[in-house]
């Protein structure tokens, strides 16, 4: 028997819970607040839409932060090969990058948006575009609809929840289907940035925004503790730092971000002794420069000024003049140089929202709400966050799909 289903928010999770209960006979409204569908799909992966990550399910629940094991039933049942042949099918051919990232062969998140179009069409989805939702209704602990802004209420048998987490707000992530839920009883994890930039105490950073560094280790410390290391590329910024080291770093963050430290080595493949002497060689081949000019290949070249500054050591000195001890300060300066995180890059910039509703009032199996009977959740709403390689679209669809799947 045909059931109506209504699902609020026409992201991937929406748009995946449409179409998956459009399909399974029932009918379905989709009502999303934009003009379009899959506006934060546009610009995810730099307006290239890293659609999934070709990897094993042991591989991705290890690139889940938050959560992973709520995800052990539903990512059985619709994984990254299930998403790939699905935008496939519906006439967006893909490739498979560097990190196993999977993207659109035109490198057009605009063509993941039409499949998805196309499959919403071919299964007779109703979308409402422009159509943004005030409230779920409830009756004895039960949803039985949705109230617009224009006053109507759609009734429906099911209502799915995907509204998205709190970034980009422009998108029309602005944490509504988060109050909502919260107002019906629901517990909602605090929200934050995740997958964002750092602010740091020290300043320096800013004096060379815009440079890369590669092949560098980072270090998250807690109170002192290590987090994590890392080797990678990251970002040197007017508000401190951000790159995918530091996205990734920040999403291991569950504390109050001024708890954090993170220390870089800017030469990691050198221990402590290789990098002494390499210094000693470029210091002895030129003994009357300036100290600055003659470590110059160490670093890039607006980067060792600063070094030799934090490290206290007179970057105008000749090479000769420099003591035994000026060398290990530099050295220690290349190999731990640290810095204090005093915030988060606003949550607006943030790829991801860590947070939401918790995950022990939500059938896993399902995605039904254990409080509302017939309101279902899906997508970043979730307690559930991935890493940056295409996990957290895999993770909307997959939550989407089983959300829009009748229950027997």
């Amino acid at each position: 028997m045909s059931e109506q289903v209504i699902v609020i928010g026409g992201g991937p999770a929406g748009m995946m819970a449409a179409y998956t209960a459009a399909s399974g006979g029932d009918a379905v409204i989709l009502c999303e607040k934009n003009e379009k569908l899959g506006k934060k799909l546009y610009i995810t992966g730099k307006g290239r839409c890293n659609l999934t990550n070709f990897c094993d399910q042991e591989t991705f629940l290890k690139n889940v932060v938050h959560h992973p094991r709520f995800l052990y039933s539903s990512i059985s049942r619709f994984d990254r090969e299930d998403l790939m042949d699905f935008i496939t099918r519906y006439g967006c051919r893909l490739k498979v990058e560097r990190g196993q990232r999977v993207f659109p062969e035109s490198d057009k998140s605009s063509d993941i948006i039409k499949a998805f179009r196309r499959a919403l069409e071919s299964a007779g989805v109703e979308v409402r575009l422009n159509t943004p939702v005030t409230s779920i209704v409830t009756r004895e602990n039960e949803a039985v609809g949705v109230k617009l802004a224009d006053g109507t209420v759609l009734e429906g048998d099911k209502i799915i929840a995907a509204t998205g987490g709190l970034s980009y707000r422009s998108t029309g992530s602005d944490g509504w289907g988060l109050d909502a839920a919260e107002k019906l009883g629901h517990r909602v994890s605090p929200c934050r940035p995740s997958l964002v930039g750092l602010k740091t105490k020290e300043t320096w950073p800013a004096q060379v925004q815009g440079l890369a560094l590669k092949n560098v280790d980072v270090t998250l410390t807690h109170k002192g503790k290590k987090v994590r290391t890392e080797r990678g590329e990251m970002l040197l910024t007017h508000f401190g730092v951000s790159g995918p080291l530091i996205l990734t770093d920040s999403a291991y963050m569950d504390d109050a971000p001024e708890t954090y430290r993170l220390i870089l080595d800017l030469k990691p493949a050198l221990s402590d002794q290789t990098l002494d002497q390499r210094i000693q060689r470029e210091l002895k081949a030129n003994d009357r420069k300036q100290v600055v000019h003659a470590l110059a290949s160490l670093l890039p070249k607006k980067l060792m000024p600063i070094m030799l500054d934090l490290a206290g050591v007179d970057r105008t000195k000749t090479a000769n003049q420099i003591t035994k001890t000026e060398r290990r300060a530099i050295v220690d300066a290349l190999k731990r140089q640290p810095l204090q995180i005093s915030d988060f890059l606003d949550i607006n910039t943030a790829i991801v929202t860590s947070g939401g509703v918790n995950i022990k009032e939500i059938d896993p199996k399902t995605m039904a709400s254990k409080r509302i009977r017939h309101l279902y959740f899906a997508g970043e709403m979730i307690d559930v966050d991935g890493l940056t390689g295409g996990f957290n679209i895999q993770i909307a669809a997959t939550t989407g799909f089983v959300a829009g799947t009748r229950s027997e």
